[in-house]
Formats: structure tokens, sequence, C-alpha cells
């Protein structure tokens, strides 16, 4: 069950902000409890609004690396923070839990990984920043818990929900439901 922390406050004049929707990830250390320490310090940063978290999933990993399973979510923000900058806020988090882009193995482990996967309906190609995210419609680790919170929204390339793209995604890779 997802669970939505407060009612969007859409109508709130101090807070007029952009809805977007971050992928959340760990398969080194107290996986669980990084996730869940993640999205609090997320949301507790004077730019950011956690409005839905996604249920927790155990994911197989993705790529050519041999690894541990991942834990996965998404977490829907109202951010006054334009993209850019909320992508550098994620990569600082992702780095004070010890994640070194510079040193790690493509597609390897990490104790935690933000992915800015989507940002309100923006559609950016820069080198750093690719919105939406340019493997969003391909992963079942991601259409998963965003189909728990956010089951019509639209992907604003192919235009298609997120319903459709998970039932369409061709990936085998398994997603499991965490209990409790």
């Amino acid at each position: 069950m997802s669970r939505w922390m407060s009612d969007p406050p859409l109508s709130d004049p101090s807070f007029l902000a952009t809805l977007a929707w971050i992928g959340v990830g760990s398969n080194q250390g107290n996986i669980l409890s990084v996730c869940r320490r993640a999205v609090a310090r997320l949301g507790g940063h004077p730019g950011v609004r956690v409005l839905c978290q996604s249920p927790l999933y155990r994911t197989e990993p993705v790529g050519p690396v041999r690894q541990p399973w991942y834990v996965n979510g998404v977490v829907g923000v109202q951010s006054r923070m334009g993209p850019q900058a909320l992508l550098r806020l994620l990569h600082r988090m992702e780095r004070s839990f010890g994640r070194d882009r510079r040193r790690e193995k493509p597609w390897g482990p990490r104790p935690l990984d933000l992915d800015l996967l989507l940002y309100g309906d923006r559609v950016v190609r820069r080198s750093l920043l690719h919105l939406p995210h340019p493997h969003l419609h391909q992963r079942r680790f991601v259409l998963r818990p965003l189909a728990d919170v956010a089951p019509t929204l639209r992907h604003p390339v192919f235009g298609k929900t997120v319903d459709s793209m998970l039932q369409e995604v061709d990936d085998a890779a398994r997603v499991e439901p965490l209990l409790g």
C-alpha cells in the first residue's frame, strides 16, 4: 500500500513547486534503513516536500555485474528547486551515504541510488541531466513502485501511462514486494 504523507499542498501559495518523481534504491549495508533514511532526509530539505512513497520492493539486479539484490521504491515530491539543483541535491545525498560515482563500476552495487525520474512534464537532454530518465520505460523495478502511487501518470515523450508501460515492459528481472 502506498503512503501519502499529506494532502498535496497545491493550493498552498507559500509552496509553489513542481511535482517530481524520484527512484530510491540500495543494495549495500542496511538497505531498508538506507532507503528509509534517504526519504526522510529528502523530506527534511527546505526546497522539497515528500508527498507520497511507494511500497519498497526486493529487486533483482539488472546488468552484467554480479551483486546482491536491491531494495527499490519511488517517492513523489514537490520541489521548489529546479531540476538541475534537485539532481545535485540527490547526488550530494548519495555521497553522504557513501556512494562514489567516480570509482564505482557501471551497473555495480551502490549504498544509495537516487534517480530523478520525472520533473513535471519537462523533457531535458543535457550532459548530466536527462528527463524523463532515459531508462524509465525499460525498468520493471522503477515502473512497479511508480504504478503503485501514480498509475495514470503519463510519460511526457511517449504519452503512455505508467500502468501501460508496466504491462508492456520487456524486463524479466524479478520485483518482489517486501512484507511489513
